[in-house]
């Protein structure tokens, strides 16, 4: 991507045309890749284009500088709208620049006015010509090249994107699981200096392949009883459970979600153990190896050895991979201590952050995090963030006496 774009200036100058594509190349570098990158390119691009070719010096300075301005700002903004007022801080930086070398350029300052005020207005338009090039053409390339941006990650978290209103009216108790994680795992990802944005979106989408059976999971059981009660064979439960995840990517596929947010579906669980199924199989295998015989035998899994009764650890673990960036690490954590902080009343600070430290240095101990990037340091530091949200979300409030609901 980044060739194409830099090839676009010389082949321009090569073209003849007054004007060099430096500013929708400065805009689209720096959103894509960073302030540090897009300056870097657009300087290059300015220091090489005059070797070999024919280019205005004045010119290739203001567009330079309408460039540089565009790669510097355009790393730092999250809305289309902050990108469009910056096309045109950069037609007028462009204008400015390009007035301000032709007077220094020129002895006959007191003509200049009436020959150059046009050509300024044209260099300022042009300057916010590229702009609009630029945000017009963003989306096709952050698909093409599959790219994540600060702001296709934020359009990705609109509550009203497709898969995410389906969540929340299919698997409404999903839904809010995964907003109190996405609050745990953004405290942690901001506090670590992690990409916040990331983090929040692929939160978002960690669990929507639990839409395939959510009476499966038990956040979306309301007052209902247990399907797997009912099930009553933990090898048909744990397929069931697993089936969540090749099942959200499936529809991150299908909705063409970037490779990116795919990832914080598998990697949210690694290869870690459905730990009640498997000592419920267990519990079967030690007092009824005959029942567990038959079950083996009615079972729709052709993976099942009935001739073992051997309950294989392998069956209860999910198929990873396990978390290959600290976001995704992140979120793994968080997931696991949903659930358990939500259950905490009125526990105190040093109770709520020792049940946190077990269940992290559970994932810890169960090699999950080998590849994340994340360490001890950091564990003591996350179990400490998820104390504070879970605190925050917990605060104490006022106990009215029950005249004040009676009053008219």
């Amino acid at each position: 991507l980044l060739l194409l774009l830099t090839l676009s200036a010389p082949v321009l100058v090569s073209l003849g045309l007054p004007w060099t594509s430096l500013p929708a190349i400065g805009i689209l570098a720096g959103g894509f890749y960073g302030s540090a990158v897009g300056v870097t390119v657009v300087g290059l691009l300015s220091a090489l284009l005059p070797i070999g070719l024919d280019v205005e010096l004045i010119h290739l300075v203001a567009s330079a500088a309408g460039g540089l301005l565009g790669a510097f700002m355009a790393g730092q903004l999250r809305s289309r709208e902050e990108l469009a007022l910056l096309g045109v801080g950069v037609g007028l930086t462009q204008g400015a620049v390009y007035l301000v070398g032709t007077l220094i350029a020129s002895a006959a300052a007191g003509a200049i006015w009436y020959v150059v005020l046009g050509t300024v207005g044209a260099q300022s338009l042009a300057g916010l010509a590229w702009s609009i090039v630029a945000i017009g053409i963003s989306p096709y390339l952050e698909h093409v090249f599959d790219l994540i941006t600060p702001i296709r990650l934020a359009e990705l978290a609109n509550p009203n994107r497709p898969l995410l209103k389906r969540l929340a009216a299919e698997a409404p108790g999903t839904f809010q699981h995964t907003l109190f994680v996405a609050s745990l795992a953004e405290a942690a990802a901001r506090e670590l200096g992690c990409n916040v944005e990331l983090v929040r979106t692929g939160t978002l989408y960690h669990d929507i392949g639990k839409m395939h059976d959510p009476l499966g999971f038990c956040e979306n059981q309301m007052s209902g009883g247990n399907k797997h009660d009912e099930i009553n064979d933990p090898w048909v439960s744990a397929e069931i459970i697993k089936k969540h995840v090749t099942e959200g990517l499936v529809m991150a596929r299908k909705h063409r979600l970037p490779k990116a947010i795919q990832a914080f579906i598998p990697e949210h669980q690694g290869t870690m153990l459905i730990a009640y199924f498997y000592h419920q199989a267990q519990q079967i295998a030690a007092k009824e190896p005959q029942d567990l015989k038959i079950a083996l035998a009615k079972a729709d899994n052709s993976k099942l050895a009935i001739e073992s009764r051997e309950v294989r650890e392998k069956d209860f673990r999910y198929a990873g991979p396990i978390p290959q960036s600290r976001e995704t690490g992140i979120l793994m954590l968080a997931d696991s201590c949903e659930a358990a902080l939500r259950s905490l009343k009125d526990a105190t600070h040093e109770e709520a952050l020792n049940m946190v430290n077990k269940i992290l240095r559970a994932r810890w101990q169960d090699n999950q995090l080998l590849d994340s990037g994340l360490n001890r340091e950091d564990m003591s530091l996350i179990a400490e963030i998820f104390v504070r949200v879970w605190e925050q979300f917990n605060h104490k409030r006022i106990a009215y006496p029950s005249a004040v609901f009676t009053q008219r």
